[in-house]
């Protein structure tokens, strides 16, 4: 991308295919960075061309985050939504700029996130529903608070989720993201829900079946 339209920094994979590649775009989790995820993409099919953003917030003394989370001895742990939301459309923009920018199918556009990336997912997929297909969400929940007021009304039916979770996960506890299937089965989404043995991180079995889903929706 050109300087100038350049929103979110970030590290590309290309396609194999010359043009109309489907695009896959990974937002990593808080304290991380664009390289963490972007370890995958050896390991994902050739025909996607891969993207993997830095989310915009330096933290200190290294690593980044899509919003603010503070932790409060009265409150627990608290979120910045506004940051959250800021970023939401942030990433809604960026994804147009991939797509103007990049040889890509603008209707073949994936979005895979882990932890705060998955987060956020969600909420990019549940507002905009128009610039994403396919959403890959691992070891993330719904935040309410900054999906859109007029949820009921938009049309999901392209959208299709795979979500996954480890069953003992120490920072994400497993009961926040089994709520997801209800809540898009609610909005009459498609979506899949995985528990794995593992804490808050990918385990190879996970991998491997997003790997098989991904690759049986992408061409």
């Amino acid at each position: 991308m050109t300087n100038t339209s350049r929103s979110l920094h970030h590290i590309v994979r290309k396609s194999s295919l010359p043009e109309n590649a489907p695009l896959l775009i990974m937002l990593h989790g808080y304290g991380s960075d664009e390289n963490d995820l972007f370890s995958f993409s050896s390991e994902l099919p050739a025909e996607l061309f891969i993207i993997s953003a830095r989310a915009p917030y330096p933290m200190q003394p290294y690593g980044n985050a899509w919003y603010a989370i503070n932790f409060d001895e009265e409150q627990g742990r608290w979120n910045d939504n506004e940051q959250a939301t800021q970023s939401r459309d942030l990433m809604a923009r960026f994804i147009d700029e991939a797509i103007a920018e990049y040889p890509v199918d603008k209707n073949n556009v994936t979005l895979l996130g882990f932890s705060q990336g998955s987060i956020l997912s969600y909420a990019v997929a549940l507002t905009y529903p128009e610039k994403v297909k396919n959403i890959i969400a691992l070891s993330g929940y719904i935040n309410k608070d900054i999906l859109p007021e007029d949820i009921q009304k938009k049309d999901y039916s392209n959208l299709d989720f795979y979500c996954s979770h480890g069953s003992v996960d120490q920072v994400i506890p497993v009961a926040w993201a089994r709520q997801t299937a209800p809540f898009l089965n609610s909005l009459k989404i498609k979506n899949n829900y995985s528990e794995f043995p593992v804490g808050h991180g990918v385990a190879p079995q996970n991998f491997y079946e997003l790997k098989d889903w991904l690759s049986k929706r992408i061409l």
